[in-house]
Formats: structure tokens, C-alpha cells, sequence
């Protein structure tokens, strides 16, 4: 399949973010990324169910809801009636995880688990069968604009390769520094998605910095 490219709205103008959002509407985006972060299980706060609606108000895009929050199975519900058409939780934040991705997928919604750059891939082993992504922070969770840490390349070898005989299908997703330089290489590693933030809404042409992420071939020879 084609690669996926899921803009970041964390990095979008607040003041603008009706603007931005039908920006994406008219980009060749696949997905718009939702970042939501409670102040405890990452220290910073985004934002919650009333901007999500106002996002999906607006969206001509499936949201792409990823909870860096403690206790998510609280708000499951209410993302999905927020409008979220994938919620993906912290492996670090639930302690029953088949438990949580049964009940995302009850509510209709694509499940997925995200895991911190220090959490190892082997701990997916028993989950990675039942979920439709991953999403691989390549920076330590809960602000936008940091390095990107360079391990994440055989992370995502390791997790593919764990995927082969269990679900070939699953969707492996990178969030975290993701910009023009290590997006082919990220790709060529085995990742499908990729969550962008300040590389798009920091270029001087957006609709051409999704484009250029779109247009990337994983078949193309790094230099």
C-alpha cells in the first residue's frame, strides 16, 4: 500500500485553526493527527473534547486521535463521539491493553498502541496480532519540535519483522521529527505512516511539504 502522511494540528496556528484545517482538506493528506496530552502522563496540556469536535466540524479527513493521557479507557467514548476515526493509547498507560484496544474497536474506531523511544519492541509481542497500528514515538512524547532519535530506524525493523508472521498488515506509524531528511529513510526502514508537524505548518508552502512527503518512494535509493 501506500504510504500515509497524518499532519500534526499540535503544530497548526490555534488562532487559526478553522484556516488550517481546510488547508489539510485540500492537501494530500491522509489523515489529520490529533495530539491530546493530559499534563500527567506527559508534561503538557493540548486540548480537549471541544476542540477535537470543532477539528472534526471542519475535517474532510479521518482524525487520527492518539491519548498521551493516563487512564484513557475513561474517555474512549468520548473521543469517538468527538469524532475520532482512530484512537491510539499508550502501552505505558494501560494496564488491561486487550481490555482497552477490545473496547476502541467496539466503538467502530481503528486501534492502535503508541510506545515511548525507550519501551521495547518485544513488549508488543502479545498485542501486536490484535491492533491495526502502531504508533512509534521517534522523540520522547509531549512537545512538538524535538530531535528526532536516531535508534527509531531499527525500531521499526525490529517491530516489521515481529509483524511479518502475525499481522502483515499493521500500519506502523512515526511521530516525532519527522521532516523531509528522514522521512525516505523512515519509510525504507518499514514504516506507512507519517505524522508531521512542524514540517508542514512551518513551510513556506504547506501544500507542497505534504505533497513532497506524499510523492516519496520507498523503493528510491538513499544517497
Amino acid at each position: 500500500m501506500k504510504h500515509l502522511v497524518a499532519p500534526s494540528i499540535l503544530s497548526a496556528d490555534f488562532a487559526n485553526l478553522q484556516r488550517d484545517i481546510e488547508m489539510l482538506n485540500n492537501s494530500e493528506a491522509d489523515w489529520i493527527h490529533v495530539d491530546i496530552m493530559d499534563g500527567l502522563f506527559v508534561p503538557n496540556i493540548s486540548f480537549g473534547f471541544p476542540v477535537v469536535k470543532a477539528v472534526k466540524h471542519h475535517a474532510a479527513k479521518p482524525l487520527d486521535v492518539h491519548l498521551m493521557i493516563v487512564e484513557p479507557d475513561r474517555y474512549l467514548g468520548q473521543f469517538k463521539e468527538a469524532g475520532a476515526t482512530n484512537i491510539s493509547v499508550h502501552f505505558e498507560a494501560c494496564i488491561h491493553l486487550h481490555r482497552t484496544i477490545q473496547k476502541i474497536k467496539e466503538l467502530g474506531c481503528r486501534a492502535g498502541v503508541a510506545i515511548n523511544p525507550h519501551t521495547p519492541i518485544a513488549h508488543l509481542n502479545d498485542i501486536v496480532e490484535d491492533i491495526d497500528l502502531v504508533c512509534m514515538m521517534s522523540v520522547n512524547p509531549g512537545f512538538g519540535g524535538q530531535q528526532f532519535i536516531e535508534s527509531t530506524y531499527r525500531r521499526i525493523r525490529e517491530l516489521r519483522l515481529l509483524a511479518e508472521g502475525k499481522n502483515p498488515d499493521l500500519l506502523i506509524e512515526i511521530d516525532g521529527g519527522v521532516n523531509h531528511q528522514n522521512a525516505l529513510p523512515l519509510l525504507q526502514a518499514g514504516a506507512n505512516v507519517l505524522v508531521a508537524g512542524n514540517t508542514v505548518f512551518s513551510a513556506a508552502d504547506q501544500l507542497k511539504s505534504i505533497r513532497q512527503l506524499k510523492e516519496l518512494s520507498p523503493t528510491a535509493k538513499t544517497i
